[in-house]
């Protein structure tokens, strides 16, 4: 079953305190067999699910597991729905929808990361998409940029070209305001709310990653360590650095730009529970943390940001897209981070 539209007296009544800083919220409901992408475009960007009550300063986020592929941008395509599929994080927000039921706020994007991806700077756009030059300030030479992922991605997994022709600039233009700047409000609005309320505040930003795409980082010649590690080369055929080709394969990778979007203590206790569940768990290489993490990650100021990667290899079958047997056991153990995570946050954000 899908998540439900509450009314305006179901929101009043279940959310209390948090109807004034929420845009968009719905029930807590079961979203277990959820995994179908649709050709819609989403009638609303993004969901932000609030539990009915929430007792600890720990917010949830899923960019880039939207499933809603609007039919124009499909018909622009010159790829189908699947292959542009290859793109997603896939079902992580299913993965952490135990969240709200355990008292942690949870928000997912429902549009696709391929059409317009908001772990990006909005300024971060390729000038070789669009017909007409691209108003100042754009930021064009970014390695996501010149990997072709910025935020309107021009390709998709494996460096395939998504577009048929180039775009005209209304066309960022459009999916940045009516997606991405909701979502950034959304985001941004939670986090001010949470801070709020207890005085800090830990996004744990969940993310998921090719099982054969998480080859380590050796060197990056002429650009900073952040910056290489959150380059996405996972799936990729060439890249901008050295990596080891062994990539010695990992379950979760944590990215806290090397310590500096939380504190040591959030990342260090998310590694030991799920070491101690068996994961094998990397800090930060390949990746150390998108925009997301870079914008939003400020300790002192009381504000924390975790990403995590999940191996897809865990739960999903990567070719067909379908739920492997491991999804059952890889959404307990989420779960179970979870829960420690929300006991633990705001002890291990006063550590530092």
């Amino acid at each position: 079953m899908s998540l439900q539209v509450a009314s305006a007296a179901d929101l009043t009544r279940c959310l209390g305190r948090h109807d004034s800083v929420v845009t968009l919220s719905y029930k807590i409901r079961d979203m277990s067999g959820d995994f179908d992408a649709s050709d819609d475009a989403p009638a609303n960007p993004f969901e932000m699910i609030w539990p009915p009550r929430q007792t600890a300063p720990l917010l949830l986020a899923s960019p880039h597991s939207g499933r809603h592929y609007p039919a124009a941008f499909l018909a622009q395509a010159v790829l189908d729905r699947q292959v542009l599929r290859q793109s997603e994080d896939c079902y992580v927000d299913l993965l952490i929808e135990a969240g709200p039921r355990l008292g942690v706020p949870c928000l997912r994007a429902l549009f696709p990361r391929i059409f317009v991806d908001p772990n990006r700077d909005a300024a971060e756009l390729d000038p070789s998409m669009f017909l007409e030059a691209l108003p100042a300030p754009a930021h064009t030479m970014t390695p996501r940029v010149m990997a072709g992922l910025g935020v309107i991605p021009k390709l998709a997994a494996n460096e395939r070209e998504i577009y048929r022709r180039q775009l005209a600039y209304r066309e960022a233009e459009e999916r940045l305001e009516k997606y991405y700047r909701p979502y950034h409000r959304a985001l941004g609005e939670a986090i001010r709310h949470i801070r709020a309320e207890f005085g800090h505040c830990l996004l744990l930003d969940c993310h998921s990653m090719p099982s054969g795409g998480a080859p380590l980082v050796t060197a990056m010649q002429g650009i900073d360590p952040v910056t290489a590690s959150t380059m996405p080369m996972a799936g990729a055929t060439g890249g901008a650095g050295h990596i080891d080709s062994g990539r010695n394969e990992v379950d979760f990778i944590l990215g806290d730009c090397y310590g500096g979007s939380c504190a040591d203590a959030v990342t260090a206790m998310t590694e030991t529970f799920l070491t101690r569940a068996g994961a094998r768990v990397r800090r930060n290489n390949p990746y150390s943390g998108g925009y997301v993490t870079q914008r939003y990650g400020r300790p002192a100021e009381g504000v924390h940001v975790l990403q995590l990667e999940i191996n897809r290899r865990l739960y999903v079958d990567e070719a067909s897209l379908a739920p492997n047997a491991g999804f059952a056991a890889t959404k307990d153990l989420l779960s179970g981070l979870i829960g420690a995570l929300r006991d633990a946050a705001a002890d291990l954000m006063r550590r530092r």
